[in-house]
């Protein structure tokens, strides 16, 4: 069987200083709720200058141990698992954006080099349209004159 034994801490156990009304800044009535405070400190500045030297890096695999084996390899997993979604969608995102941009270079820049020059020849054509207009604008009776003297002279040769 076991027994267990309380050992007191020689923190607890020493008598608290009565101090006297001049000592005191704040003074209390009632002394069972003041703290007792020890000024000498017992953490040695090397573990500070240790503590401060750690790097993050140092501090996480320290921890590693605080977590249970079965846990470490579900995060393990689910962190690799992550990872390779990732790359395999970046890969697929960057392989389909190769694809859509050469082909739009192959099959769009010809095209729309075609579209413009058939444009122009439109463009042309109406401009072409707006200058026969203008002639008959200003000279209206030469293309009637021409066109109804033509037709005067087939009506006045003698039908064979």
């Amino acid at each position: 069987m076991v027994n267990l034994i309380e050992v007191e801490d020689e923190h607890f156990t020493s008598e608290k200083p009565a101090p006297t009304q001049k000592d005191v800044l704040l003074a209390s009535d009632n002394e069972e709720e003041d703290d007792f405070t020890d000024t000498e400190s017992e953490i040695s500045t090397e573990s500070v200058l240790e503590l401060e030297t750690e790097t993050l890096y140092e501090r996480v695999i320290a921890l590693k141990d605080i977590i249970p084996p079965q846990s470490r390899r579900r995060i393990t997993d689910t962190v690799s698992g992550l990872s390779n979604f990732t790359k395999s969608t970046l890969s697929f995102s960057g392989k389909a954006l190769w694809v859509i941009s050469t082909s739009a270079f192959l099959l769009g820049v010809p095209w729309a080099l075609a579209f413009a020059e058939e444009e122009q020849y439109v463009q042309m054509e109406k401009e072409q349209g707006m200058m026969k207009g203008a002639n008959e604008m200003l000279t209206p009776g030469a293309n009637a004159a021409a066109a109804l003297g033509g037709a005067q002279e087939q009506q006045s040769q003698p039908a064979l």
